[in-house]
């Protein structure tokens, strides 16, 4: 990297917006943002609040606002998104900060709960256990999205999210989809009422940003689409029946 110093901008908070502290770091070959950040911690401001874990795009925990973009600190190189020299790094937006770059997790997973996005199973541990048929199309539906990691890079990018607290967001109707198209899953019913109510799947507006930006290439957008579908069908039936 030709640079040698960095002019990096953190958003300290809670009110990141009204408080943000820059600090010179030192550039070097093939540095990661989570790496500045970690320089600013351990070199300049101990006090430095943020989160990460694996370091290698397996926990999703290093998540942050890089110059305005919802990235995994861990796998984002300084060098790609550098501004001349400089770079800007805040909390993820559409949660609640704890303090400068850590925010608060629980209402992510609280529309996770409010999706319905958890296991409905129906056997106990003394049944045999079901086989799982990996060529149908559910299957093949469902596993497209097994390898989100609940990084909430996703919720970040929204801009739905953003204008309704209501709305449930892209991970967790994901996950609802998933759900939906899992044969070992008893919870249709409950899944459709879920993600068809007030700040369901419905709510999307249907702008993309979640699989633009979702850092493992899962496609949020067509599983909440899969969703309306499946909604509009469950309403029709009903409504014959």
């Amino acid at each position: 990297m030709a640079l040698d110093v960095l002019k990096v901008t953190i958003e300290r908070g809670p009110d990141a917006a009204a408080a943000q502290q820059s600090f010179d770091v030192p550039a070097y070959e093939n540095q990661t943002v989570l790496d500045v950040v970690s320089w600013v911690q351990q070199n300049a401001d101990p006090t430095l609040s943020y989160r990460f874990a694996c370091r290698v795009g397996m926990c999703g925990s290093c998540a942050m606002m890089v110059n305005g973009v919802p990235r995994w600190t861990c796998r984002t190189h300084i060098s790609k998104v550098l501004d001349g020299n400089a770079v800007t790094i805040g909390p993820l937006r559409n949660l609640p900060v704890i303090k400068d770059l850590a925010v608060d997790m629980d209402p992510f997973f609280d529309k996770w709960v409010e999706a319905e996005g958890v296991h409905h199973g129906a056997l106990t541990r003394d049944d045999p256990i079901a086989p799982v048929d990996e060529t149908t199309v559910e299957r093949t539906t469902a596993n497209t999205g097994i390898e989100c990691i609940n990084c909430s890079v996703c919720y970040a990018a929204c801009d739905t999210v953003t204008a309704n607290k209501d709305y449930l967001g892209p991970a967790a109707l994901q996950r609802a989809w998933t759900l939906l198209n899992d044969a070992k899953d008893e919870g249709r019913a409950s899944i459709l009422d879920a993600v068809s109510g007030k700040g369901g799947c419905h709510t999307c507006h249907s702008m993309g940003s979640c699989t633009a930006y979702c850092p493992n290439d899962l496609d949020p957008m067509s599983a909440i689409a899969g969703l309306k579908r499946e909604t509009a069908r469950s309403f029709f039936r009903r409504g014959r029946s």
